[in-house]
């Protein structure tokens, strides 16, 4: 897509901004899934980083809307800014075949007491930080951010052949390891931790393809359930608008 002349086109004829965390995570899945159901929208697909970068964007209008988890402790969303609830992304423990668990059909976060979980992506002052501190305060566990964060692949090479490191990811992020790697992904029940992705725009916003956007995403979302799913209590604030 050229973006050249942005600012010659009316308005609301030039793409929808929308940052996502990573390409190769689900959230670019539920914006593909959009783009099938409207192929005729222009979107354009960004990546900030943080969830501070990520609002001041949507405020400037510099992006029409982000997905993050909110709000972090402490924060609130700023005058103009909404949230609503999209996706719900259950948490797996990630292993390599000489782990405790790695037999586990499932595991409960309360086993993982006293375990190191290596996260070395897990920046201080970010959302996710945020989210993993939590879930180890909740459930006793140790996340171990320390050491360089070399991307995804040296992290599976670490873990497998690793007796008592393990990592979390989520259930949709697609990973491909090599041949030689016996790598397992367990999932965490009862309860089951979710990632909790909010859509986040500004309301004054008057872009027609956000409208359709916020609709198709709000659409598929079943709301989280009573029981069974853990998310941080700064996530469970985040009240779709009237």
């Amino acid at each position: 897509m050229s973006h050249d002349h942005v600012g010659t086109v009316r308005p609301g004829r030039r793409a929808l901004r929308v940052d996502v965390i990573g390409r190769r995570l689900s959230l670019a899945g539920l914006l593909r899934d959009f783009h099938r159901a409207h192929p005729e929208t222009d979107l354009d697909v960004v990546t900030l980083f943080d969830s501070d970068t990520a609002i001041a964007a949507v405020r400037s209008g510099t992006i029409d809307a982000t997905f993050r988890a909110v709000t972090m402790p402490g924060r609130q969303l700023p005058d103009g800014i909404e949230a609503t609830p999209v996706f719900d992304e259950p948490l797996h423990l990630f292993t390599g075949p000489a782990h405790e668990f790695a037999a586990a059909r499932a595991i409960a976060p309360a086993q993982l007491a006293g375990r190191r979980i290596w996260m070395p992506g897990n920046m201080p002052g970010t959302e996710w930080a945020a989210y993993y501190d939590e879930l180890a305060a909740t459930f006793g566990l140790t996340i171990d951010s320390v050491g360089p964060n070399f991307g995804i692949e040296p992290l599976l090479d670490t873990i497998a052949n690793s007796s008592t490191l393990a990592t979390f990811v989520s259930e949709q992020t697609p990973l491909v390891w090599p041949a030689g790697h016996d790598l397992r992904r367990i999932p965490l029940h009862d309860p089951t931790p979710v990632y909790p992705h909010s859509l986040i725009w500004r309301t004054d916003n008057p872009h027609p393809a956000l409208i359709a956007l916020r609709d198709h995403l709000t659409s598929a979302y079943p709301g989280r359930p009573n029981n069974g799913t853990w998310t941080p209590k700064w996530a469970q604030h985040a009240t779709p608008p009237s």
